[in-house]
């Protein structure tokens, strides 16, 4: 096996929350996998010396753009409980694990129990801490097993889905995760299995500081609320989603002769900025945007979106097969949506000194 890949028993999943690989990873068949940031690659990200988006649809899963984060504050970025998930919970297919960043929201420990072990689980909080976690890129199809472990829909439930307005999440390729989704832990009636958090002496305990033996043995009260602002999610979200915003280079950007098929769908005002990358001339009226061998800065728009899950179709169809819609990471950790060139039988030229 190369020492890039991790199998299971090197992250037990006992005690609860368990270890975790140092890294951001991709989980199949028992092996977790190494992820590393890689702006060359059409994803963003490397996987066995090659990019992740194709990794997984030689397997037949949906790439990064398919996907939905969902932060992982508890056990479920532990390989040994990723397993379990798919052994006993119907999990399919790889699992991608973004390590990730938080700020202004904490992992602390729950009032109640876990109904498969009685161990203490983790709900998140907001709190003034930063702290380190990770981030689900997680297929529709995924969500069933996850609402299944966090109890979203049980009865009694014990999750809701919500898209965070508290707090920042940034990823390790340093993208910023606005409006992650996060399974938030709520009160059901049967209060031993209450996720409200555990309130000892008035304050939450935190699951850095204190560990699962300690938490156990844990007395107090649940907290009335978590602090966290979130829009409750409702059903499967959609991939399309987040982020809300387009990076535009070509003839879609403002004053460009296809500026009106994007202008209905645009709220507030286009802001210029640059992404890293080559964009050369395809010698058929419009430029095409790479981002492998030599970098630069692409001059464009950021476009933000009413509702992209609504817009997007219909710029997808615009760009045509020519074109692959990624998420690109800006130099200030926003994330957008952008096009990038894919057709390997058009030569590329440079293009005219002064193109804007």
């Amino acid at each position: 096996m190369p020492p890039e890949a991790w199998p299971d028993d090197l992250f037990p999943a006992d005690p609860y929350p368990g270890a975790r690989p140092p890294t951001s990873f991709v989980h199949v068949d028992g092996v977790s996998r190494v992820l590393e940031p890689d702006p060359a690659q059409p994803s963003g990200w490397c996987v066995d010396g090659g990019d992740l988006d194709a990794w997984l649809e030689a397997r037949g899963a949906p790439p990064l753009p398919g996907r939905v984060p969902v932060l992982a504050y508890g056990s479920n970025a532990n390989p040994s409980k990723i397993t379990w998930m798919r052994d006993e919970r119907g999990l399919t297919g790889p699992v991608v694990v973004l390590r990730a960043t938080t700020t202004g929201l904490a992992a602390a420990w729950a009032a109640g129990l876990r109904v498969v072990d009685d161990q203490r689980p983790a709900v998140l909080v907001a709190a003034n801490r930063t702290e380190q976690h990770a981030v689900w890129m997680a297929a529709p199809e995924q969500f069933v097993p996850l609402d299944r472990v966090e109890g979203r829909g049980a009865d009694p439930q014990r999750h809701r889905l919500g898209r965070l307005r508290t707090g920042t999440v940034r990823v390790e390729d340093g993208g910023v995760v606005d409006g992650c989704c996060a399974y938030l832990g709520l009160d059901p009636d049967v209060r031993r299995r209450s996720r409200h958090p555990l309130l000892v002496d008035g304050a939450p305990v935190f699951c850095s500081d204190v560990d699962q033996a300690g938490a156990t043995a844990l007395t107090g009260e649940p907290a009335p609320d978590d602090g966290i602002d979130a829009e409750t999610v409702d059903g499967t979200p959609h991939p399309d989603a987040w982020p809300a915003r387009v990076f535009v280079y070509g003839l879609l950007m403002p004053g460009q002769p296809s500026w009106p098929l994007m202008a209905p769908h645009v709220t507030g005002e286009p802001r210029e900025a640059a992404l890293p990358g080559t964009v050369s001339d395809t010698g058929l009226g419009f430029p095409a945007l790479t981002r492998d061998g030599v970098q630069g800065d692409v001059p464009g728009y950021v476009v933000d979106l009413a509702d992209p899950v609504t817009a997007l179709p219909g710029l997808d169809d615009y760009e045509g097969p020519e074109y692959r819609r990624v998420r690109v990471v800006l130099g200030d950790g926003t994330v957008c949506w952008t096009y990038l060139w894919t057709e390997t039988s058009v030569p590329l030229r440079p293009l005219p000194h002064g193109w804007r």
